[in-house]
């Protein structure tokens, strides 16, 4: 992966959200390839893997705050100059957007118009990825499997603001971007639900049964037939960078948008996820029948054009996904340091010997 490290050596990078699951270890990947990181977050939570991976000391600056404070967000972003901007600062979580609608809203919404606007006037910016979900599309009858030109929708209130989160990038685009240097530099990216070490979500899949393991607790789900795209963190992470990379790179002028979804046999049901995760770990299981939340059932990404055009690919199926999962959780309990943890495994998927 040397002409990664080439590209990212040295390179002002800003993220938003890097305090969060993602965005931390889109931190440890840029640190490794030499990137200079800084981020603009709330605060991290007192048991995050950012605090974990004593995250502090891997970024230039952290600066925390709220994206919708736009005065606070323009001056830290002038005073940053970053060359590159992922954002991913938003309310990320399905459930949490029923308890609390009118935030994830301002958050998802607002928070990116004001990012957008931030960056439309600051000049040393040279690539933007906006990350928003697999969630945004349209469903429809008997159309589960989804590419990039699929009609954007959303149900519930975090689809629905991730898909205007969409809409608005793409009218900042026409509207301002096109008529910049950032033309053809700007996109979002929507990715499959993502698994990995350091991920203390409520109400996740894998989080739940690590935390079934560790506590000795039984696990208990309530959608055991929906299926999702599951993938390892790592897996899109790399994905936005390449996009990052080549939009500076070279001009990309096709439809901004990209899936970095898993391959086909990633594609598994919930109940399939807990009897594979049996093969690493004793679970004990409970099914019951009271889910008050709508999701849906059947959720599905096509790859194709982030294969063909930035080259990358989905290395690991989902028994390794898992494994590195598990792997990670075993680490933790030996005490092992955290940061090395996660460093080794995103070394081992670039394939970099230590």
């Amino acid at each position: 992966m040397n002409h990664l490290k080439n590209f990212w050596k040295n390179k002002k990078v800003l993220i938003t959200g890097h305090t969060g699951f993602k965005g931390s270890w889109l931190t440890i990947i840029l640190n490794l390839l030499g990137a200079k990181i800084y981020g603009y977050s709330l605060k991290p939570n007192k048991k995050s893997l950012f605090n974990e991976i004593n995250g502090q000391k891997i970024v230039q600056k952290n600066f925390y705050g709220n994206l919708n404070d736009f005065k606070n967000l323009k001056l830290k972003i002038n005073q940053i100059k970053p060359s590159v901007v992922f954002h991913l600062a938003a309310q990320p979580l399905v459930i949490e957007s029923y308890k609390n609608a009118l935030n994830t809203h301002k958050t998802n919404i607002m928070g990116t118009v004001n990012l957008l606007e931030v960056c439309r006037n600051t000049k040393s910016i040279d690539s933007i990825v906006v990350v928003t979900t697999d969630k945004v599309y349209k469903i429809k009858p008997h159309k589960n499997n989804f590419s990039e030109d699929d009609e954007l929708g959303g149900d519930d209130p975090y689809s629905a603001s991730k898909a205007c989160s969409e809409i608005i990038t793409l009218s900042y685009i026409k509207s301002f971007f096109n008529n910049s240097k950032l033309r053809y530099k700007v996109s979002t990216a929507r990715s499959g639900n993502v698994i990995g070490g350091g991920d203390y979500s409520e109400n996740r899949l894998v989080p739940d049964i690590i935390n079934s393991v560790n506590k000795k607790k039984k696990l208990i789900i309530r959608n055991p037939k929906s299926i999702r795209p599951w993938q390892h963190v790592i897996e899109p992470l790399i994905g936005y960078i390449l996009l990052a990379q080549k939009q500076i790179q070279k001009n990309i002028n096709i439809n901004p948008s990209w899936n970095f979804g898993p391959e086909k046999n990633n594609f598994l049901s919930v109940l399939k996820i807990v009897k594979l995760s049996q093969k690493f770990e004793k679970i004990n299981l409970k099914i019951i029948d009271d889910n008050k939340f709508k999701e849906t059932f059947i959720l599905k990404l096509k790859n194709k054009k982030s294969k063909e055009i930035l080259c990358w690919k989905p290395k690991w199926n989902l028994y390794k996904s898992l494994e590195k999962v598990f792997d990670w959780n075993k680490l933790k309990k030996e005490k092992i340091n955290i940061r090395k943890i996660c460093e080794t495994q995103v070394n081992e998927y670039l394939g970099i010997k230590k």
